[in-house]
């Protein structure tokens, strides 16, 4: 099981990509992070955000998880809109749980 909660039905080629790598990082704490990230807004992403996202996804989990956690710094040229989307994405979802 992956944890998937949203169908990959209805969208494009490159969205479906993109859900199904958000959900097969290799590291469970980014599954769950990326993943649910991904259920709830890549239907409504921009093309510019996707590209983003696309390039988000090629960083190393051992890379991207201390930012999100905020163990460390986020590299200046890597603070993108969509890694910000995603911060404040799990920021609000901690807080619901």
């Amino acid at each position: 099981m992956t944890g998937m909660t949203r169908s990959s039905e209805g969208l494009d080629a490159r969205r479906r990509k993109l859900l199904f790598r958000s959900w097969h990082r290799g590291m469970r704490e980014m599954d769950l992070i990326l993943g649910s990230f991904a259920d709830a807004e890549i239907s409504a992403l921009t093309e510019a955000e996707i590209e983003q996202y696309e390039m988000l996804l090629d960083i190393s989990d051992t890379e991207l998880l201390p930012w999100i956690t905020g163990e460390r710094a986020i590299p200046e040229t890597s603070r993108t809109d969509i890694l910000l989307k995603v911060l404040a994405f799990r920021q609000a979802m901690n807080f619901r749980n």
